[in-house]
């Protein structure tokens, strides 16, 4: 069991899957604009994993 299935049907849509990562990294920015550097990083990790799964490893076909 994952805690975010990255390869649900519901990321098929490229806007989704920019829209996430783009709200992961920015929210990352955010706070280490706010001086939160642990959520920064936290945040930051979120978004290069989403960015990783979503783009480079994505598989668009069904899971079978």
């Amino acid at each position: 069991m994952k805690l975010i299935d990255v390869q649900h049907s519901f990321f098929r849509p490229v806007w989704r899957r920019v829209a996430v990562v783009v709200f992961c990294l920015g929210w990352a920015v955010y706070e280490l604009a706010t001086g939160s550097p642990f959520f920064a990083i936290l945040f930051g990790a979120v978004g290069i994993y989403c960015a990783h799964q979503f783009f480079i490893a994505f598989d668009p076909k069904d899971p079978e």
